[in-house]
């Protein structure tokens, strides 16, 4: 094999090693310091369509929130307390 040959094969190997190594990094996915950036509503405040919530609830109110999460977890959505033998 010619030097030239072998040289460009160890330039080519270089340069494949930079590209994998290059695709492994990764940025931050922080928010913060970010202009413009909108953080999320709490789920206490509700949602603005009706079709998913429940009439018992008060939108805001911590209270019937936790309420609302009891019964829900208790009644039905417990996949764990439905489970049969």
């Amino acid at each position: 094999m010619s030097p030239i040959a072998v040289k460009t094969v160890k330039a080519l190997c270089l340069l494949g090693v930079a590209l994998t190594l290059a695709a492994c990094g990764e940025r931050p996915q922080t928010i913060g310091g970010l202009s413009g950036a909108k953080r999320d509503a709490s789920p206490v405040t509700g949602t603005e369509t009706m079709a998913f919530r429940q009439s018992d609830w008060k939108t805001g109110d911590q209270t019937s929130w936790a309420q609302q999460l009891k019964a829900r977890a208790q009644y039905g959505m417990n996949d764990y307390s439905r489970a049969t033998n």
